[in-house]
């Protein structure tokens, strides 16, 4: 991972070594310097691609690509706006993002409109913008969308030898892809990046001070940004909180996912077998989930409308461990399927048309910054083993989860990255492409090169502040959330002195802000609008229980890709 850094190059291996610091290291408030200026963003009409009404506007932010050089490559980043609707009330800007990585916010001034949240939309600009890598922000693509979202696709809790070879063969050759479509770029897509662009968006919006609330991932990259600059903070919501500790970012993480999708799959099975009468699945969870398998089963020799196989259908119910709202009318996609009625897992489960370019860009971002944050193991053997491990008492998601995040075992380091580039460059030079483009990629190399002789390779920054540094922030959590396990909550509390934590027990919903407990949302109503900080730690009762024949009625914050 790169750092922001002063001009010139000794300044910027001093302050690299210190705003990246290993995994074991602390990291205080002194240590990141202060950013490049940000220029005053310029707001007016969206462009058609953002499928916006005319009450949003829109402007474009312009960062490093890399901090540690300022005044070389540049990107830019797509930002979206709605002015609060009470000037007189008015308290700053209020910046979103959903998580991923690879999640963009640019509909959330949109957010402003609803209910729930139009008390805060008096307050606050609701801002939105695409991470760096998303969208229209220098996109990033590892593979032609068209081969990524082939279908059917095969999804096996046990998969044998041959399976796993060809998984493997597919996650080296999408590590490749990467490298070859974004070249020396590759590297500085990564969370300690995204926390510094928003630094950037904070001071081109004018604010002194930033107004934050960040979902799944967002809670990971805000607490990144939270240990750089605490005193830039004014207001910060931690949504569904991942779990910061160095050592679980990111293999361990998604490890311990695993176990928690199959906890909250089996919440669902419960839930379906005691609407039996509705459903017929049978009245137990093993019997459930056979109806499951055998939909898998015929699903994965006879797919169906020749598109929907047993991947499509675990990717449709893998949402059900993401937000219960899913509950009910997978259960009757299910039932229907297995009775003879194929139309609603055909409308559920089906791919979307037109989206296969979106999907292949979020789920580059998704890989590139996972793989580019942390270590992960190299040895396809001990990915197999301690995935084997946990199928054996979770195999609902597994084996799944395992070949999304492969080809981090794949990754190449910065200085192979750079290399690459560098050769690359030179053959451009040589068909007279001209020098400016050799210096500049020469100058990242070496730069790159002396940087890792010096400190070794990057670890995850130490989420950490010291008491007093930063302001009181809010965390809300799900006891039972799967993609953010509730121990997460409890690490960052622990790591951000004079934080309070909100608990919604004996509920799993991802992204619980704003949503169906009037409970939580008071709490982060009170918080965003009064800076009220309840006690260390309070508890919400559960929401209430979906009912069978109920839609899902609300956009969700985070759905799959963490």
């Amino acid at each position: 991972m790169r750092a922001l850094a002063l001009y010139g190059t000794i300044g910027s291996l001093l302050v690299t070594a210190l705003a990246t610091a290993p995994a074991d290291g602390a990291t205080g408030a002194t240590t990141a310097p202060p950013a490049p200026v940000a220029h005053r963003i310029g707001f007016g009409r969206c462009a058609p691609v953002e499928h916006l009404p005319s009450t949003v506007e829109c402007g474009r932010l312009t960062v490093p690509l890399d901090y540690a050089r300022p005044d070389g490559k540049k990107i830019h980043l797509t930002v979206s706006r709605v002015r609060a609707t009470a000037r007189g009330e008015r308290q700053g800007a209020l910046v979103f993002n959903p998580g991923g990585p690879g999640a963009s916010s640019m509909e959330f001034p949109l957010y402003g409109g609803l209910p729930k949240w139009s008390k805060l939309a008096r307050a606050y600009d609701f801002v939105g913008y695409a991470p760096r890598g998303v969208g229209r922000s220098a996109p990033l693509s590892c593979q032609d969308p068209k081969e990524f979202a082939k279908a059917p696709t095969d999804s096996r809790p046990h998969p044998d030898a041959a399976f796993k070879r060809r998984k493997v063969a597919e996650a080296r050759e999408y590590a490749r892809g990467c490298v070859r479509r974004a070249g020396a770029d590759l590297p500085y897509y990564n969370s300690v990046n995204n926390a510094r662009d928003l630094d950037m968006l904070r001071a081109a919006l004018g604010e002194k001070k930033l107004n934050f609330m960040g979902a799944s991932y967002g809670t990971y990259f805000a607490a990144v940004y939270a240990t750089l600059f605490p005193g830039h903070v004014r207001r910060m919501l931690f949504d569904s909180v991942v779990n910061p500790a160095p050592h679980q970012i990111w293999y361990r993480n998604n490890l311990d996912q695993d176990v928690a999708f199959q906890r909250r799959w089996n919440d669902f099975l419960r839930w379906t077998a005691r609407h039996n009468s509705h459903y017929h699945l049978g009245t137990t969870v093993r019997a459930v989930q056979h109806a499951y398998d055998s939909a898998a089963d015929k699903l994965r020799h006879h797919p169906l409308n020749g598109k929907i196989g047993s991947g499509q259908l675990q990717s449709a119910f893998l949402k059900t461990g993401y937000n219960d709202a899913f509950w009910p009318m997978r259960a009757e996609a299910l039932s229907g399927y297995l009775r003879g009625d194929p139309k609603p897992l055909i409308a559920q489960a089906m791919p979307r048309s037109g989206g296969a370019k979106a999907e292949e860009n979020g789920n580059a971002v998704y890989t590139a910054v996972e793989c580019n944050d942390a270590r992960w193991p190299h040895d396809w053997r001990t990915w197999d083993r301690d995935n084997t491990q946990i199928a054996r008492i979770a195999p609902f998601e597994t084996w799944d989860n395992a070949w999304m995040n492969l080809p981090c075992a794949f990754w190449p380091d910065r200085t192979q990255t750079a290399a690459a580039e560098l050769a690359a460059a030179v053959h451009r030079a040589d068909g007279h492409a001209g020098g400016a483009d050799l210096a500049e990629v020469a100058g990242r190399a070496a730069s790159t090169e002396f940087d890792e002789a010096l400190h070794g390779p990057r670890g995850p920054l130490n989420i950490r502040t010291e008491p007093g540094a930063l302001p009181p922030v809010l965390l809300l959590a799900a006891e039972r959330d799967a993609a953010t396990p509730y121990r997460g909550a409890l690490e960052l509390q622990r790591r951000l002195p004079g934080s309070s934590l909100v608990t919604e027990n004996r509920s799993g919903t991802h992204g619980i802000a704003f949503g169906d407990n009037a409970c939580v949302n008071n709490f982060a109503e009170a918080y965003l609008l009064h800076g009220k900080i309840p006690a260390h730690r309070v508890y919400c009762g559960p929401r209430a229980e979906p009912v069978p024949g109920q839609q899902a009625t609300r956009a969700q914050h985070a759905l799959p890709g963490k």
